[in-house]
């Protein structure tokens, strides 16, 4: 049974950081797609950054392009995002999702790719 697991969500003043890590079990292969999405209350999911093991790209939403970073740890099926510069806007209930599927590019930020999710880690930032 795969499953997904967030940490490091928190609290923050604009202009902090916050590290967010995803590990993944269950997984007979490393899984190709590893995504970050988040969702504030009254909006739809939004992906924000993706790791594709299959060409070794990475893939961002125009709106955190330059503050965040996503990474990959393939030893521990783990992926992680660093969130720089945060802005009230970055609040939101961030997931982690995986696929062992085709994505890339726009493709590997939609949630419809997506057939496994973690519970979510909130992120809140104060002005």
């Amino acid at each position: 049974q795969v499953q997904l697991v967030e940490s490091g969500g928190g609290s923050v003043q604009a202009g902090g950081s916050l590290r967010l890590s995803c590990v993944s079990t269950g997984f007979s292969d490393t899984a190709n797609c590893m995504t970050w999405f988040r969702q504030a209350p009254g909006q739809e999911r939004e992906g924000i950054a993706s790791s594709v093991l299959e060409g070794r790209r990475s893939f961002y939403a125009d709106s955190v392009k330059g503050r965040f970073t996503i990474s990959r740890d393939n030893t521990k099926n783990a992926i992680h995002l660093q969130m720089n510069s945060l802005k009230p806007e970055d609040s939101a209930m961030y997931y982690c999702a995986a696929s062992s599927g085709f994505c890339w590019g726009e493709n590997s930020l939609s949630p419809t790719l997506y057939e496994y999710w973690g519970q979510g880690t909130q992120v809140t930032v104060s002005s």
